[in-house]
């Protein structure tokens, strides 16, 4: 049965109570038999066309809407008529029962799927924010500092770790081109233009050069800054991102490396010695710089073998190490660094603000002199170079005292049996 017959079946039941209550019931004033009939046939026509009249309501209000809403639920209608085989098609009312439960299961496994992509979600959130906390302290544990140009914005970002490698705090510099160039030495602006350009042309696979950036305190730094361009599918570069690694210490091994060897090589004895310590004050920037050897043994006094004094030479001296830092690399056989306050601790010292000494130890490993640098201003811990670098140099000056103690050995040697 459709869904309009049972909605006109109640009405059509009433209408043929009332005409058979017409037709044999009690009906005050009816009049004659034959006037009985006829109300109840105009009540009969009346009724047939009230009954009338609602179906095509029925079908017009609540028949049409419910067939566009089945038809729009046509993939659960074919699903259903596949299940149900050959019966009878269900009416409106049970097609919309199944089409309710369906839409009912429908939900229920979208929210499951929901809840399992919201649960994937979270995790790969939590391991995404995992993977940003390492990279975030690997690049603060590092000397790397990552700067972005963004070419269809124009924008250019420097990281937090960009400025701290120059001193500064993220909100003291901006992120604008014009910033990044500022910091750049003026002698390296143009080869690392060039060097970028080269790259972006697709003439170089990368972007690699080492220029000098401006430090808050004033000071140059050396950095190899390294970066790579991301392309549109036509190559055409839409970003830069680049990486800037600080080489200072490196740069500055190298140039003080190349600037003592030159000055020492093809030398021996005490020309070796003068020039060491003249190379070394102008290397590291210190005025005062002298290399010394034991008078005796244990040591307690020390006579210089070349001085060093503001841009001169002066006379050698023996003085003892009781009150100066230099009693120190003696008597432990290491090198000693004080980066300020050397005039306030060791009052024979006034007028000098830091000191740098280390030992010259002969190949039994004894302590046979010491080179000591002395500054009047602080000395930073990346002023001062790794202790191999000296190494090479104290190596060097303790086979020339050796070689010097031996020398005077053999002429003490020769000039003995003479005198007697």
């Amino acid at each position: 049965m459709g869904l309009r017959a049972k909605l006109l079946l109640p009405p059509a039941l009433i209408s043929l109570l009332l005409i058979a209550y017409l037709l044999l019931g009690w009906v005050p004033g009816a009049g004659p038999p034959g006037t009985r009939t006829g109300i109840a046939l105009v009540a009969a026509a009346g009724l047939a066309l009230l009954l009338g009249v609602l179906a095509l309501a029925i079908h017009a209000f609540w028949g049409r809407p419910l067939s566009a809403l089945l038809r729009s639920c046509a993939a659960s209608q074919v699903s259903r008529n596949d299940g149900a085989g050959r019966g009878k098609p269900p009416d409106e009312f049970e097609q919309i029962r199944q089409v309710v439960t369906d839409l009912r299961a429908c939900v229920e496994s979208s929210q499951s799927t929901l809840a399992l992509s919201m649960e994937q979600r979270r995790q790969q959130e939590i391991a995404l924010r995992s993977s940003e906390e390492r990279y975030t302290l690997a690049m603060r544990s590092a000397d790397d500092g990552q700067w972005e140009w963004n070419f269809q914005t124009n924008e250019f970002h420097l990281s937090q770790r960009w400025k701290a490698m120059l001193g500064f705090e993220e909100d003291e510099l901006p992120d604008s081109l014009q910033a990044w160039k500022e910091r750049v030495h003026p002698a390296d602006l143009l080869a690392v233009e060039q060097a970028m350009a080269r790259h972006l042309e697709g003439a170089s696979p990368r972007y690699q050069q080492q220029c000098r950036l401006l430090h808050k305190d004033g000071y140059y730094r050396w950095v190899n800054s390294l970066g790579s361009a991301i392309r549109h599918a036509n190559g055409k570069a839409l970003r830069l991102v680049g990486l800037d690694t600080d080489v200072t210490r490196i740069r500055r091994v190298e140039e003080i490396l190349k600037h003592i060897v030159e000055g020492t090589s093809g030398t021996c004895g005490d020309e070796f010695f003068r020039a060491l310590v003249r190379h070394f004050a102008g290397a590291l920037d210190v005025p005062c710089a002298f290399v010394t050897e034991c008078t005796r043994w244990p040591p307690r006094r020390v006579h210089t073998l070349a001085f060093w004094f503001k841009d001169d030479f002066r006379d050698n001296v023996e003085y003892d190490l009781a009150g100066t830092p230099c009693e120190a690399v003696f008597d432990h056989g290491l090198p000693v660094f004080y980066p300020e306050g050397i005039g306030k601790l060791f009052p024979r010292e006034q007028g000098f603000e830091s000191y740098y000494g280390l030992p010259i130890q002969d190949s039994q490993g004894k302590v046979i002199g010491h080179m000591a640098f002395l500054n009047i201003r602080k000395m930073k811990e990346e002023e001062v170079l790794m202790d191999y670098v000296y190494r090479i140099f104290t190596a060097r000056a303790a086979a020339e005292i050796e070689r010097k103690a031996v020398l005077e050995h053999l002429t003490r040697a020769q000039a003995a049996p003479g005198a007697g």
